[in-house]
């Protein structure tokens, strides 16, 4: 079935490639088929073949990117329905432990020489964003497991706003290629950190969170909100990136010289697009959803 969110960002992205003119990245014409063809893709959240896409740069879903992590989603909740559910907690740490090495594996073996796979329908990038949700999804699962097991007591503090913040600081660490460095000292300084990432500081900063507790009416507003907003915002958040992006490269500045202008714009077009998609359409719809489905 359509799922709603994805089909409001494959919407809103095809919105925004018209608006773009049509192009792509190399300035050339596309097709109205091969338009169609991958609106209807990415409808039911199948990666585009490369030959078929719309931008010229192998994405797997051209039109919203991000939705490359929902289709890898999926598998990992079947993956999850027929094998993970069935697991005890120590084959389960097994399975993690065997997926990290894995992953560090084919990471420092890639071409690029990280882990930021799954966005494009080439094989091996697709094979590598498998990697990613066999280690993600079921290292979620396990600390799900051990938080219910261990049941650890609750942190006093700001700890949301607290681990909001070391979000924001491993995010602003300035990127590994601005180093005087190259060759495999290169690649094992960039997926040291990707993997430091992926495998310690996102588990850490999660498991910490969920010790924290809001107690005042604010903050319980603030983070209800954003959590509520998560979702839509990811869904609907990168055609507005996509159309800055064209901006940038055809040399179209909006607002002249205050070219600062246009990025503040676009963050706050895509908050206002993922509130209005959130109240009037996700939650109408899975409300009715559960009410329909899950009597």
């Amino acid at each position: 079935r359509l799922h709603p969110m994805v089909v409001c960002g494959v919407l809103i992205g095809l919105i925004a490639y018209i608006v773009q003119g049509c192009t792509r990245w190399d300035g050339s014409q596309t097709s109205i088929s091969l338009i169609f063809t991958g609106t209807l893709l990415a409808l039911f959240l199948l990666p585009t073949p490369t030959p078929l896409e719309v931008r010229g740069n192998t994405e797997a879903f051209p039109l919203n990117g991000p939705h490359w992590s929902l289709f890898f989603e999926y598998i990992g909740s079947i993956v999850y329905a027929l094998v993970l559910h069935r697991m005890s907690t120590r084959w389960l740490k097994v399975w993690v432990g065997g997926a990290a090495v894995l992953l560090t594996v084919n990471g420092f073996l890639s071409p690029q020489g990280d882990i930021a796979y799954g966005w494009s329908s080439q094989p091996y990038n697709l094979w590598g964003g498998l990697l990613r949700v066999t280690f993600a999804y079921p290292m979620g699962l396990l600390m799900a497991r051990l938080f219910a097991e261990r049941k650890p007591k609750p942190l006093k503090g700001p700890i949301f706003f607290l681990c909001s913040a070391f979000i924001v600081g491993l995010l602003s660490i300035p990127s590994v290629s601005h180093l005087p460095i190259e060759g495999i000292t290169y690649r094992i300084v960039r997926l040291f950190y990707q993997i430091l990432c992926v495998g310690i500081f996102f588990p850490l900063i999660i498991w910490v969170g969920a010790r924290g507790s809001v107690r005042t009416g604010i903050s319980n507003r603030i983070v209800s909100i954003l959590g509520r907003l998560s979702y839509p915002l990811y869904a609907t958040h990168y055609p507005f990136i996509y159309l800055y992006i064209y901006w940038i490269g055809a040399d179209i500045h909006p607002f002249g010289e205050n070219a600062w202008i246009t990025p503040v714009c676009v963050f706050i077009m895509a908050i206002i697009t993922g509130l209005i998609c959130m109240r009037f359409y996700d939650e109408p719809i899975r409300a009715w959803l559960r009410k329909r489905y899950l009597k």
